[in-house]
């Protein structure tokens, strides 16, 4: 069980919190965390590429000229996809790019990158995350405070309002509840922050699979 020293929002030591190697110590695997944020990624994407193929195509279906005769080859309207403005042969149809790596896998992923994230002393634990009101210039100043650099994803109950409304105009921090964190926004960011229920929110989450 590996210790990690726990912090107010001033930065002061106020205890310790014991982390299961379960989940905060495993060894990194770089090709599951791969896998895991490419399906991820892939179930972003929006798949509405659409191109029009000669049926689809507006224009005459008159034949251009007559079939024999002419000493050029036989065509039959000016849709076809040999001419300019007529439909594609093969093009894109919209299409569903999501597929979903199995449970273990992307919890594994995701104990993986909180693994990676405390050995690169780039996870802070928080006591608690309370703000006295909803602030963006606050939160920044607290995030200064406790040295989280550029980036980083707070992660605290669903229902801290304050802290979830504060965020939303930060460009380089997220918020998410514990039951929302995922292997893509834990690699994005920089640092991350917890908090002691969010902590053991997410050893309980791992646990479980």
């Amino acid at each position: 069980m590996a210790k990690i020293p726990v912090y107010n929002l001033r930065r002061e030591s106020v205890g310790e919190l014991e982390l299961s190697d379960e989940v905060f110590g495993r060894d990194v695997n770089e090709a599951l965390l791969y896998e895991v944020v490419k399906a991820q990624l892939a179930s972003k994407r929006s798949g509405t590429h659409k191109t029009k193929n000669r049926a689809e195509v507006s224009g005459s279906t008159k034949k251009i000229y007559r079939q024999k005769g002419t000493g050029s080859a036989r065509h039959g309207d000016r849709n076809a996809p040999n001419f300019v403005g007529g439909g594609q042969v093969h093009g894109p149809v919209p299409r569903d790019y999501s597929y979903r790596p199995n449970r273990k896998q992307r919890i594994g992923a995701l104990a993986s990158a909180l693994s990676m994230k405390l050995k690169e002393g780039r996870l802070t634990v928080v006591d608690t995350f309370e703000l006295a009101e909803i602030k963006t210039k606050a939160l920044a100043g607290v995030l200064s405070t406790l040295k989280v650099g550029k980036s980083s994803l707070i992660v605290d109950a669903k229902g801290n309002d304050n802290l979830q409304l504060s965020a939303r105009n930060l460009e380089t921090h997220q918020y998410l509840p514990p039951e929302g964190v995922n292997v893509y926004d834990l690699l994005r960011h920089e640092h991350v922050v917890l908090t002691k229920s969010a902590a053991q929110a997410l050893e309980a989450r791992c646990k479980s699979a």
